[in-house]
């Protein structure tokens, strides 16, 4: 009968932590989703000048062109989360979210850079 009381106060307590939590549980999960966007947007506000310089750089586009691209990416992804946690066109948002992956993935050279896809393809394989 011990293990039969155990169990039966666990269930009771899971049940009460989930009727007192469960009108956020949502929001948390919301913000678990969008969490690497909102880290990337307010490290693009705090180094502002170094994305800008590192754009410049690699792409000889300018200091306009440049300051242009870190905008729209700092205003997509902090715009895009504050949909999302809304719950206002979180499809639309979800879809600017993705296009803000697209062109990073451009704009940083990811897609050709070896070393880069190598170390996310040997973490990946020694998660399985």
């Amino acid at each position: 009968m011990g293990q039969n009381d155990l169990m039966g106060t666990a269930e009771d307590f899971a049940d009460q932590f989930l009727r007192v939590t469960k009108q956020y549980l949502p929001h948390v999960a919301r913000l678990c989703l969008i969490s690497t966007f909102l880290e990337d947007g307010i490290r693009m506000w705090f180094q502002w000048s170094e994305q800008r310089d590192y754009i410049d750089t690699t792409w000889s586009c300018g200091y306009l062109l440049a300051s242009s691209f870190v905008l729209l990416n700092l205003l997509g992804q902090l715009t895009g989360c504050v949909l999302v946690l809304s719950r206002n066109f979180v499809r639309c948002a979800c879809c600017g979210l993705f296009g803000i992956i697209a062109l990073q993935t451009i704009a940083y050279s990811i897609l050709w850079d070896l070393k880069f896809l190598m170390r996310f393809s040997r973490t990946s394989w020694a998660q399985l």
